[in-house]
């Protein structure tokens, strides 16, 4: 760890973070090398490793900023609204995933290899805020569908959060994707995150 304060520390790992992110919107993960993301930060590549060791860890940090980020989304909501009926609730979540697009085409990269070339103490920080982002949806339904009881809460969890990981893909094709697609013959029907998401929730909630 360099030497300096801890809010150095934080700002520099937050300045990286930050260039991986801006990095990630016109760029694959394949193709983005931790020489390009110093050459998008203020100090250079050998810096990097006084933060993170590898490309992944960097990667594994924005999405837990990206988890962060939800959870507020979350809170916010809940506190927002004394009651909510399926339906409102169905369109507040899936405005919440809306707004986190950066978060839904993190999920659909390979997290196996992404934790194995992680150090320990960078997968449990993750881990925290994968978890306080559950706990944040188990708060909602907790509040706004008392009669819900524990099993029900899970089966919700253990479809909803899985879903998650496939959202990016439905919703972001690209051209070459369409027209294998259409020379396919497949009748793909296209639809946006909110729309996706607002069904997705609607269906488990009536299945409850």
């Amino acid at each position: 760890m360099p030497r300096g304060s801890v809010e150095l520390t934080n700002a520099r790992r937050e300045e990286i973070i930050s260039a991986c992110e801006r990095l990630y919107q016109t760029m694959s993960f394949k193709e983005i090398t931790l020489k390009d993301i110093a050459a998008a930060t203020s100090f250079t590549r050998t810096s990097i490793y006084n933060y993170f060791q590898t490309k992944e860890e960097i990667f594994l940090a924005l999405m837990q900023k990206e988890y962060e980020r939800w959870v507020e989304a979350l809170d916010a909501m809940a506190q927002s609204y004394t009651t909510m009926s399926a339906e409102a609730f169905s369109s507040a979540l899936a405005h919440t995933l809306e707004r986190r697009g950066m978060l839904l085409k993190l999920l659909s990269m390979n997290h196996f290899d992404l934790e194995e070339n992680s150090r320990p103490e960078c997968l449990r920080d993750f881990k925290v805020a994968y978890g306080a982002s559950i706990e944040a949806v188990r708060r909602c339904l907790v509040k706004f569908f008392p009669r819900m009881d524990a099993r029900a809460q899970q089966d919700f969890l253990y479809a909803f959060l899985p879903f998650l990981y496939g959202v990016f893909p439905y919703t972001t094709v690209s051209e070459k994707q369409r027209r294998a697609m259409a020379q396919a013959g497949l009748n793909f029907v296209y639809m946006g995150v909110y729309d996706l998401a607002f069904n997705c929730i609607r269906a488990l909630l009536a299945a409850q």
